[in-house]
């Protein structure tokens, strides 16, 4: 008897069940992709994190300690891969003589164990040299304008003078790690590292600095440098900080009062945790829809067949079949769907993680989402079919069931008003979210675990949800109350059968207004996330070019400066526009700054001038400004407070000049400057280069910014291969830019999300535009027969069934694409805090969206075009046929 029924579904309702199996497939298919991303975002974030680190731990012996216990320590207390001794001195000054005295202030002595470098290979690039003995870091070279071959003075610390020969120049890119203070409390204001520094090889070091560290013990410091294994973490970011911390606590714990250690890895795997709770955001506001859509559109499908299954329930009561027989049918019905969309799901699951991601869904972790995922496919089926089966044999009549048209009550979200509710709620967490700021992700004082605000995203939500019930509402008053102006609308379709299609339509009203909130839930999905994403595209792009500077930048120094190569580098095939800028070092009172001269009236040629960048929200007006006063210059917003500064304020800056000393320059404090390419987070200057180069009587442009339109790879290339003769040279592309793991959005990669989110809001828009309507229309075959049989003809029943097709993909296409668009926005908005900088207005994908509605309407089209194809089949055959 099982079979049979089976056979019998298969074939009188083989459609209905493959569309539901469709809708299953999708849902499975998305949350198992979804968790894919999650699984892999996690570990790609996690790998980045662990490069990104210089040094792992930084364990500062104390003085008198033993350092064979504390080596022993920290290899009971973590895998160790190596572990390198990194040696401290501090030195009162450098001094540098050759036809005039070049001196700095005090500095450090850095001495470095053998095979430093080999184990240790971030934050140092060579510029100049070699390392087989003193190299000086590239600003304290630049302060004594000395190089490799010349030997400089050291004023040791209650030790006569050294002197050490220069082998090479050094750009120290992790010298905020490297010269840290361990040890200091937790909060405490970081220090900044010394501007002037050596580095010598350790026994070099112990030679010039053994006696000192006798006679002064705390000018000394020695630390053991390590490098944990790697492989013995997991792979989720705030596993391994876990484990990372806990072994860093277990060592505290061996030699407390011996050691102490400053946790790099530790430190940031924790601020890892922080992207891992975005993607897990991203995850949810930008999955949820999709995935509750699938929820909605396999419900949809399955209750266009609630009509027939209800009087096929009630033919099995009245022949005297039991509750547990119908329930049976129910559930193999459910069974034969669940394990149908199950199935296909994970194949699509496999197939799009694949393609979008880059990785098979089948391993470990994947093998539970995939599982979870199915299960939930199977589930749904029923609650989909089960549970309406149950409710109908246990609430109606075998009468009640049979009957065709009959009233219906209005639903319980309709009575209480709840889309209303909703989009009040909404627009009160927005309000709400955007007084605090929009700080979405929290890091509570004290509270060692990062969290999510997820109450910010109910914003959206609630206005997802709230404007589709809404748009069912307002469809449903249309069609009853406003017959008179819909009958207006469609007379170009409809002609003088405008009043009967009304009618209709009126009679459908329940069926059609959900066909038509399907679909605008369906092209809000696609709207949304398709604005979202280019946002994101696009503000990630700015990211990198802010790190970066430019499509491709070159950078060199004072004595060798890439702007001496300008017009060859702008003739490179490829390059739009170039730029020359210069990087100097400026000393405002005693804090070292870099300081940045361009030309205000053409740097945005080559690169992005964002309104974000500047505090007055107005690049164009800020640039005009500094174009109009030589001598304006633009302050970060840090040094403005530090020395309590007024607009229209002079400033004496210090900058090197021909003869290597610094000279007080003044400048004419001119606005406050958040961002600018190539600039450190912090402090920096930003000024008109003409007037740099007038008052320092130097006119090095030591920067090139390339705007390119053609192949950026090709165009670092030529780049690389026109200035490998110049000492120091570095070439990057945007595909360079290292984004700074931390509280910023655009250190999670959506790369594969944003392809695998588009790919499922095309196939939601056609199953929602096209499945639904079209398993709609077939429910009332039975009414067309009857009119086909009363004498009806094709041309006549063509009108009831293009208006119906059209009003749905019309009005749901417009009510979407509207509240996708608002959702959009309000989304951007909410994490406008977390983007770097924030962006200035959302970016529509049109081509997209083109293809979207395009996509919609041939899916109309063809359910359409079935259903006039079934009203041509002869009315009594179908009458006997659907009996």
């Amino acid at each position: 008897m099982n079979t049979a029924w089976i056979g019998g579904l298969l074939k009188t309702r083989g459609g209905r069940i493959g569309g539901a199996i469709a809708g299953i497939a999708l849902t499975v298919a998305l949350l198992a992709s979804l968790g894919v991303f999650m699984r892999d975002s996690g570990a790609s974030m996690t790998q980045r994190a662990i490069t990104s680190v210089p040094v792992d731990w930084q364990v500062e012996l104390v003085p008198g300690a033993d350092t064979a216990k504390v080596t022993a320590a920290i290899k009971d207390a973590a895998p160790v891969s190596t572990m390198v001794t990194a040696a401290y001195a501090d030195v009162a000054g450098f001094e540098f003589k050759t036809d005039s005295i070049q001196a700095t202030g005090a500095g450090k002595a850095l001495g470095l164990g053998d095979g430093y470098r080999q184990s240790f290979t971030r934050g140092f690039r060579l510029l100049t040299g070699s390392y087989d003995g003193a190299v000086l870091l590239q600003q304290t070279a630049a302060n004594l304008h000395a190089g490799p071959g010349d030997s400089i003075t050291l004023h040791r610390v209650g030790q006569p003078d050294a002197k050490v020969k220069v082998t090479g120049v050094v750009d120290l890119t992790s010298a905020d790690t490297l010269f840290q203070a361990v040890g200091v409390p937790a909060g405490a204001k970081p220090q900044a590292p010394p501007d002037n520094a050596v580095i010598l090889p350790l026994a070099e070091w112990q030679s010039l600095f053994g006696t000192q560290a006798q006679s002064r013990p705390d000018s000394i410091r020695t630390q053991l440098h390590v490098v944990l294994n790697h492989s013995a973490l997991s792979n989720d970011p705030n596993a391994a900080y876990v484990d990372v911390t806990g072994m860093g606590h277990n060592l505290e714990a061996r030699v407390a009062g011996s050691a102490l250690l400053a946790n790099n890895l530790g430190a940031t795997l924790d601020a890892a945790r922080g992207d891992a709770l975005y993607a897990r955001v991203l995850f949810l506001f930008l999955g949820a829809p999709g995935i509750a859509l699938g929820i909605l559109l396999t419900l949809a499908v399955t209750a266009s067949g609630a009509d027939r299954r209800r009087r096929e329930q009630a033919l099995l009561r009245l022949r005297g079949a039991p509750m547990t027989t119908i329930l049976r049918f129910a559930a193999l019905e459910a069974l034969l769907t669940g394990l149908g969309g199950a199935a296909l799901g994970v194949v699509l699951a496999e197939l799009l993680s694949r393609l979008s991601l880059g990785n098979t869904a089948f391993t470990s972790q994947g093998a539970l989402w995939l599982a979870g995922s199915a299960l939930a496919g199977i589930l749904l089926a029923l609650a989909a079919i089960v549970v309406p089966s149950w409710q109908t044999a246990r609430t109606l009549s075998i009468a009640r069931s049979r009957q065709t048209v009959g009233s219906r009550a209005a639903p319980l979200w309709q009575t209480l008003y709840l889309d209303v509710i909703l989009l009040v709620l909404s627009g009160l967490v927005f309000w709400r979210t955007a007084a605090t700021g929009y700080q979405v992700v929290l890091a509570p004082e004290g509270v060692a675990a990062t969290s999510v605000d997820y109450t910010a995203f109910l914003a959206p939500i609630c206005l997802w949800i709230g404007a589709g019930l809404l748009t069912m509402r307002l469809s449903e008053l249309l069609l009853d109350k406003g017959r008179g102006f819909i009958a207006a609308m469609i007379a170009p379709l409809a002609g003088s059968l405008s009043g009967p299609v009304t009618a209709s339509l009126a009679r459908q009203r329940r069926r059609v207004a959900g066909g038509v909130a399907l679909t605008a839930l369906a092209f809000a999905f696609a709207a949304s996330t398709a604005i979202f994403n280019t946002t994101y595209q696009s503000q990630a792009r700015v990211d990198a070019e802010l790190t970066n500077g430019a499509d491709v930048t070159v950078t060199g120094s004072t004595g060798a400066p890439a702007g001496n190569q300008l017009p060859q580098l702008a003739a490179l095939p490829g390059v739009a526009n170039a730029q020359a800028m210069q990087h100097r070092f400026a000393y405002v009172g005693t804090d070292l700054q870099d300081l940045y001269g361009i030309d205000p009236n053409t740097i945005g040629k080559a690169t992005a001038m964002a309104n974000a960048y500047f505090q007055n929200g107005d690049a164009a007006a800020t640039l005009a400004k500094l174009a109009d006063m030589p001598s304006a210059a633009l302050v970060s917003d840090e040094t403005v407070k530090d020395y309590q500064l007024k607009l229209g304020d002079t400033i004496n800056l210090r900058l090197q000049g021909p003869d290597h000393q610094y000279h007080a320059i003044p400048f004419t404090f001119a606005g406050i400057v958040g961002e600018f390419p190539t600039a450190p987070r912090d402090s920096f200057i930003v000024a008109n280069a003409d007037y740099v180069a007038k008052m320092t009587g130097v006119d090095a442009r030591e920067v090139v910014l390339l705007r390119t339109n053609g192949d950026m790879a090709t165009v670092k290339a030529a780049a690389q291969r026109l200035v490998k003769d110049l000492p120091g040279i570095q070439v990057t592309s945007l595909a360079d830019a290292t984004h700074i793991i931390g509280s910023s959005l655009t250190a999670v990669d959506l790369g594969g999300l944003t392809r695998l989110e588009l790919g499922f809001a095309v196939l939601m828009v056609a199953g929602a535009g096209g499945l639904v309507l079209a398993l709609g229309l077939a429910d009332r075959r039975r009414s067309f027969a009857i009119l086909a049989a009363l004498g009806a003809k094709a041309r006549q029943l063509a009108p009831f069934v293009w208006v119906e097709g059209t009003l749905v993909f019309v009005g749901g296409a417009a009510l979407g694409l509207a509240t996708g668009t608002l959702i959009a926005t309000i989304l951007v908005k909410v994490l406008q805090g977390v983007f770097d900088p924030p962006p200035e207005s959302i970016s529509v994908p049109w081509v997209y969206l083109g293809t979207a509605i395009a996509v919609g309407l041939v899916a109309m089209t063809i359910a359409v075009l079935n259903a006039l194809r079934e009203v041509q089949i002869d009315p009594l055959q179908r009458l006997k046929e659907l009996q």
